[in-house]
């Protein structure tokens, strides 16, 4: 039997024939490592990064465990971000629909507390949230942690850089301490030790290189003075002219000033960092995922959590002290077989970084000339795809499907025309290709879904 096939565990025949109908075939090598250990009841403390198939290790461990018929909280997962908890909330759904007795709840901050109080109070066998509303929900007494069997810590690093630290051991401390807990961290500094010491028992360390395909990343290092590195970021994307590029900054107040100047040249570019509110929030990851969009300017932490399947580019706008974070801010292009470029810009007094980063990577990286580049002539070209934001969610039974057909049916349009189209509870965003957004507009405010009319306009851009 192949030891990476998840037919090799001894999962349930219903759950094993819905991870086949997702395309889920062989295990990936944290799965591999991780699940048996899982599913044996054991504390994990893994290394993953985003991508890694981490959400799946401990989704199925965690699902296999849960008593259907006892509507309490038997699994909590903690995430750092409210966009990271809802893609974990999503994947656990998919993974879940083997059996429609289990419910999964996302609880975060950002949004109303209300509904959420309500759905707490008709019970639930899962949650998933971030510390800060999830330790206030245990506040109120909405949260009973006292049947929880599984507590899963995802992206636990982030955790701490934001500061959770607090929030999380409150949460732990009402929670029984006989119960399996997971912990999955991109990097492993020592307050992740300290944590995991704190809050396992006996835990198996799991490392796993999800290194990429020997050269499917392309680095190089710019040399530029600290004063030029706008005009530098201009100048690669001109030159390259990648059709989504991430770059990496380490303050909020340089992303969003980069942003701003990157629109000012032409550039579709957006910010996302801590200062935004969480609509705002939504609608950059939005735009930037669906191709509304071409560059995005993120920090670290605001970056965390990002479901980007292709990204040709990433730029490290400044260069990030630690060699792990440098290494997991690459990573994220050149993945699915796809060719990534990384291009990172360091000033001559950061020649000591380049060498750090350098001796992580086990190799010299190419150093590139910035003059050689040549500048693209004329208006750079805008995104391929326009967003539409339409007054209606989840909350009124809105459904992708519902949308799409009202497109391509009433509408007239190709469904190659229809880009990505993100459900949110009190909104929709559709992204329509440039040429056919007026059609599209018109066709969306102008027929019934679901039995009653829905606004629906362009989402207005600062470029």
């Amino acid at each position: 039997m192949n030891p990476t096939a998840f037919s090799s565990l001894h999962l349930k025949a219903p759950l094993l024939k819905n991870l086949v109908s997702l395309g889920y075939a062989e295990m990936t090598p944290v799965q591999a490592h991780s699940l048996p250990l899982i599913l044996a009841g054991k504390d994990v403390i893994a290394k993953a990064k985003t991508g890694s198939g981490k959400t799946a290790a401990f989704g199925i461990g965690l699902l296999t465990r849960l008593d259907a018929a006892s509507f309490r909280v038997q699994a909590l997962v903690l995430c750092p971000t409210r966009e990271l908890a809802d893609q974990v909330g999503k994947e656990l759904r998919r993974i879940a629909r083997f059996t429609d007795n289990i419910k999964i709840l996302t609880v975060c901050g950002g949004v109303p507390f209300g509904p959420q109080l309500t759905s707490l109070e008709h019970g639930a066998h899962v949650v998933v949230g971030t510390p800060g509303r999830l330790l206030d929900h245990l506040r109120r007494g909405s949260l009973d942690l006292s049947a929880l069997h599984t507590l899963v810590l995802d992206e636990a690093d982030r955790m701490l850089d934001m500061g959770f630290q607090e929030d999380i051991s409150a949460l732990i401390a009402a929670a029984p301490p006989k119960r399996q807990t997971l912990l999955f961290s991109a990097t492993y500094p020592e307050s992740i030790a300290a944590m995991s010491g704190a809050i396992q028992h006996e835990p198996v360390e799991v490392s796993v290189d999800e290194a990429h395909d020997e050269g499917a990343i392309e680095q190089v290092f710019y040399e530029v003075d600290h004063e030029q590195r706008t005009e530098a970021v201009a100048r690669i994307l001109g030159h390259y002219r990648p059709e989504s590029a991430l770059i990496f900054c380490n303050t909020k107040v340089e992303c969003q000033e980069l942003a701003d100047a990157l629109n000012s040249r032409g550039f579709a570019a957006l910010a996302i960092h801590g200062d935004l509110e969480q609509r705002e929030r939504d609608q950059v990851l939005i735009c930037f995922a669906n191709r509304s969009a071409s560059v995005l300017v993120a920090t670290d932490v605001a970056a965390r959590g990002l479901d980007i399947k292709e990204l040709p580019a990433v730029i490290n706008y400044e260069l990030s002290r630690n060699p792990e974070i440098h290494t997991h801010r690459i990573g994220r292009t050149g993945r699915a077989g796809e060719q990534g470029l990384a291009i990172s810009l360091a000033t001559p007094r950061e020649s000591r970084v380049v060498a750090a980063i350098e001796e992580a990577l086990g190799s010299v990286i190419t150093r590139g000339d910035l003059s050689a580049l040549t500048p693209a002539s004329g208006r750079p070209p805008g995104p391929p795809m326009v967003t539409l934001c339409i007054d209606g969610g989840r909350k009124n039974k809105l459904r992708p499907g519902d949308v799409l057909g009202a497109l391509t049916g009433e509408g007239g349009i190709a469904g190659s025309e229809v880009g990505r189209i993100d459900v949110l509870d009190f909104h929709t965003y559709v992204a329509i290709m440039r040429h056919s957004v007026d059609r599209a507009v018109a066709c969306l405010g102008g027929n019934r879904i679901k039995g009653r009319f829905f606004k629906a306009r362009k989402l207005c851009l600062p470029f």
